[in-house]
């Protein structure tokens, strides 16, 4: 079997480099496509505000006195055409902790 000449190696070695780069290429592209967007953030209603901040200022308290104690708070019951403050109160006590 004839040994292959040099410069048709070289070819060979400068397909499969432009190959994996373009691989490389494609699949960071893919990747940065795919990142899927943050919905959008819903505004927060002044109830809800109001009773967050009571919440932290209740926490600041506890902490203040020492106390490292668990606080139990509720996010309040549906009624009809009131808020339910249940999502913004667990996504604010979870960026606290």
């Amino acid at each position: 079997m004839p040994m292959p000449r040099p410069r048709h190696r070289r070819t060979w070695i400068a397909t499969w480099a432009v190959l994996c780069a373009g691989g490389v290429a494609a699949t960071a592209a893919l990747n940065a496509s795919s990142t899927p967007d943050r919905p959008p953030e819903e505004p927060v209603s002044a109830q809800c505000r109001a009773y967050i901040a009571e919440v932290d200022r209740q926490l600041a308290e506890a902490e203040q006195g020492g106390r490292r104690d668990r606080v139990q708070a509720y996010a309040g019951i549906r009624n009809s055409g009131e808020d339910d403050c249940d999502d913004e109160l667990a996504r604010h006590l979870r960026e606290i902790r």
